[in-house]
Formats: structure tokens, C-alpha cells, sequence
């Protein structure tokens, strides 16, 4: 049985929108219509694709089909553009999954560049590198950057290299917590002094104190859920941290932080892609890769 385009993308609309009523003002069709739409693709199919809530949810075989249906949407938007058929100002959407790290070092560039030679519009959605998968698999990306080597299916998987945290903290952070004294920061000092942490699920800050044998349930946190305002935090002394190098070196030249000793942190990331045959995504994927051998450690 095929998969009727028409209806996969009254699908994807409805699981985009939200509710039958935003994807049928779109589709200038009634609710009503739609609904059949999607009742008839069920039969279709033989498989139940939308859970009716508000918002609607897509069951695992409907994320199969919206990631079907956004393919084929970009496909025959690139054909009618190739055709000249394109509307002016209608452009290919393309929706890239990427942790927060990336998207405030060295994702932006790679975009950029990207956009100097192909119309397209880019819809970022940030989540962390652990999570971001999951965002190919619901069918709302068509792309991610994330830390999981093996993509899901539909997918392929490419090495970007590794983004690389340090530990540091600020002068007047040290002076608080271990007073005068010179050389690294005791265990004794990191079991009871704040860390900065981007979220409750962040495990970096954790997984550097393990490595210095401390408990970090024993020390307090705070939680400061941007990439910027985290260094900025770390600078005023609200409490140590691990900064992307790329951040750190800069303030560590100029004294604003110093370095807590131990062994850098580090993130392998891939830039897992649709495996549609888009000259976008294929050039996409070259921007992201060419960026990442500059910026990220290799090997």
C-alpha cells in the first residue's frame, strides 16, 4: 500500500498546527474535512496515526508518516523552483534540531553560510544534545545535531568532532570558597561550594566533580538554563562551572576567570540527516561539516 501524499501532508499540517482547525484554515478545508482526511489515510495505512487531543499527538506510525510527508514536501518544492514554478517568497522549510552549546559557538556560522547561496527557511528548535534524536524520530526535524553515534531509521549519521568543557570559576568565587590559599581547589572546597549547572538534567559539572572524587549530590547548584548567561554567571562569581573552551580561553586570558585544574570534559556530536535526496539538505549538511572541521576538536 502506498502512502497518498495529499494526505500524509494534511497530516503533517495537523501534527504541526496543533488542531484540526489551524491545518484546515490552512488547507481551506472545514475540520470536518480534514478529519475525513485523515480517517482515510488511517484506513489507509491500517494503523492508528493521531491520538485527537488538543494538542493532537502522533502515534509512532504517525511520526513515520510526517517525516514521509516533510521529505516529500521538500522535494517538490525544490522541483518547482528548479522549474521556475516557485511563488515569490515561498521557500523550502527545514526544521534542525540542535543543543543549546551549538547553537551559541559555532552552529550559527555554519547556517550562515549556508544561506549565502540557497533560499530556505531554517527553524531551529533547541534541545539538549541527548534529546535532540528525538526530535528526527516525531518527525518535527529533518536534521540534529546530537550526541547519538547511531541515527534513527531514515537517517544517516555523520562525525562532527567534540566540543570540549573546562572547569573554571572566578577570582572572587575562589576567594569566597578557599580563601587565600594557591594551587588547585581542594575536594573538601568543591563539596561544599555552588556549581553551575544549565538544568536539572546537565551532568557535566557532575560527571568533572566525580572525576576529582567528590559526591555531587554533597554540593549546591544553581541552575542557569542559557549558554550565555552561564558564563556570565561564572564570571560574576555566582558559582563555578564548564565552559566550552571557546568561551573560556578568552576570559581566562584576560583574568576575568581561572582554570580549576582536572581533565577537560568532552561531547562527541553528529549531524544526523534525513537520507531524502535534497540538493538542500546535501548542501546543508556540507555548511554543517565544513564549519565543524574548523571549530570542533577532531579526532
Amino acid at each position: 500500500m502506498r502512502i497518498d501524499p495529499s494526505l500524509a501532508e494534511t497530516l503533517r499540517l495537523v501534527a504541526e498546527e496543533g488542531t484540526l482547525e489551524a491545518a484546515a484554515r490552512l488547507q481551506h478545508m472545514t475540520p470536518s474535512a480534514v478529519s475525513q482526511r485523515l480517517k482515510l489515510l488511517e484506513q489507509q495505512l491500517g494503523q492508528r496515526l493521531l491520538v485527537r487531543a488538543k494538542p493532537v499527538r502522533l502515534t509512532p506510525p504517525g511520526e513515520v508518516v510526517v517525516r514521509f510527508a516533510r521529505g516529500q514536501a521538500l522535494l517538490e518544492q525544490e522541483a518547482r523552483a528548479a522549474l521556475g514554478l516557485e511563488a515569490q517568497g515561498e521557500h523550502p522549510r527545514i526544521g534542525i534540531a540542535v543543543n543549546s552549546d551549538s547553537l551559541a559557538t559555532w552552529f550559527v556560522p555554519a547556517l550562515a553560510m549556508f544561506a549565502r547561496e540557497h533560499d530556505a527557511q531554517l527553524e531551529l528548535q533547541r534541545e539538549d544534545q541527548d534529546e535532540t534524536a528525538r526530535l528526527l524520530t516525531t518527525g518535527a526535524a529533518l536534521a540534529a545535531v546530537t550526541s547519538a553515534p547511531s541515527a534513527p531509521p531514515g537517517y544517516r549519521s555523520l562525525p562532527l568532532g567534540s566540543i570540549v568543557y573546562v572547569a573554571v570559576a572566578s577570582p572572587a568565587w575562589r576567594e569566597r570558597w578557599a580563601g587565600n590559599t594557591s594551587g588547585p581547589v581542594g575536594p573538601e572546597v568543591l563539596a561544599r561550594a555552588p556549581r553551575i549547572d544549565y538544568d536539572a538534567s546537565d551532568d557535566l559539572q557532575a560527571t568533572w566533580l566525580r572525576r576529582q572524587g567528590v559526591d555531587p549530590a554533597l554540593a549546591p547548584r544553581h541552575l542557569v538554563p542559557s549558554t550565555h548567561e552561564l558564563a556570565d554567571a561564572v564570571v560574576a562569581g555566582l558559582g563555578w562551572g564548564m565552559l566550552l573552551t571557546m568561551q573560556a580561553e578568552p576570559l581566562l586570558a584576560s583574568g576575568e576567570l581561572i582554570a580549576l585544574g582536572g581533565d577537560p570534559v568532552t561531547s562527541a556530536l553528529y549531524w544526523q540527516v534525513a537520507k531524502t535526496p535534497s540538493a538542500l539538505l546535501e548542501a546543508l549538511t556540507d555548511a554543517v561539516l565544513d564549519t565543524a572541521r574548523r571549530e570542533l576538536e577532531q579526532g
